[in-house]
């Protein structure tokens, strides 16, 4: 029987204006974790539309179970992250179409791909997200804490429930594909193509969100971005444009937390690598506890305050 618990959430999204800037203290974590949000909402339809499609090869009813478990997550995850997307387009109504080109790349993904490219592709994927969610859930005292309530419980949950579900895309990959060897050689290019939705985001940002209220260039976690960037600065005829600052969102984080999480995303593309094994942030046990206690962890940072 599977550990997935699927959790409905409401973040108020549409009770007041939603910030582009959720974190003033972190321009360049506020722009990544938006660009989370736009990226999520495409990877998500895929995966709910793969997993429709594995469901009948899957023999294993325990496989199965955890498949359906793991799809519904997705599916509530995509349905929030809509919400917080959905703000910024009524702020932003540019968004739009930065939006439509990310859903639309996945849908491209879906039609021109195998099936087994994209079991691939999610295992893959989700095999990273919890060495890299751990950095950010350890260092959520200045990653999450300041900003915004409503997006920062939106990215904690979000995050914590990947963690509960880590082993879930690799177990339905390796029921229906079985192939270390097929999942690292198609791994180049899955990362290849979650950056380039990332870059679509980024560049929609610059376009469509006002440099006073990203504060920054949303294309500066890319590094190489960053060097032609200064390329150019340095030589006025390559006609640099200038979309602002570009700091990096994981500057101020302890360098060997960086190292570790860096050389976790690499193990987790190894041959037998097993999920279930990694270390896991201490904010995840702190947060289903509280959910089963009753907290409202869709106010992570202010619930209690008003309670008291």
């Amino acid at each position: 029987m599977t550990d997935l618990h699927v959790r409905k959430m409401n973040f108020a999204f549409a009770d007041y204006d939603v910030p582009f800037l959720w974190n003033e203290e972190n321009p360049a974590f506020s722009s990544m974790a938006n660009a989370v949000s736009f990226l999520a909402i495409g990877f998500e339809k895929m995966i709910v539309k793969m997993i429709l499609q594995t469901k009948p090869l899957i023999t294993d009813p325990e496989v199965a179970e955890e498949a359906d478990a793991f799809m519904r997550q997705e599916g509530q995850h995509s349905a929030a992250h809509r919400q917080h997307v959905k703000g910024l387009i009524k702020r932003y109504p540019g968004l739009q179409e930065t939006l439509d080109a990310v859903i639309a790349d996945f849908d491209r993904l879906t039609r021109e791909t195998s099936l087994h490219y994209r079991l691939a592709y999610t295992a893959d994927l989700e095999a990273t997200f919890t060495p890299v969610f751990k950095l950010m859930l350890d260092n959520e005292s200045t990653l999450f804490r300041p900003g915004d309530d409503r997006v920062a419980s939106l990215f904690i949950w979000h995050f914590v429930e990947e963690v509960e579900h880590r082993s879930s895309a690799l177990i339905i990959f390796n029921s229906v594909v079985g192939s270390d060897l097929y999942r690292m050689r198609v791994a180049p290019s899955i990362f290849r193509h979650v950056l380039n939705v990332i870059r679509i985001a980024c560049e929609g940002f610059n376009k469509h969100v006002p440099l006073q209220d990203r504060q920054i260039d949303a294309l500066s976690m890319f590094a190489s971005y960053r060097r032609n960037q200064k390329l150019r600065r340095l030589l006025p005829m390559l006609q640099a444009q200038d979309y602002g600052p570009m700091p990096r969102a994981f500057d101020h984080l302890p360098r060997g937390e960086q190292l570790t999480a860096l050389a976790g995303i690499v193990r987790s593309q190894l041959p037998r690598h097993n999920p279930a094994h990694e270390k896991l942030p201490a904010l995840a046990d702190v947060w289903f506890r509280r959910y089963e206690d009753g907290y409202d962890v869709s106010h992570w940072y202010t619930a209690g305050a008003v309670a008291n």
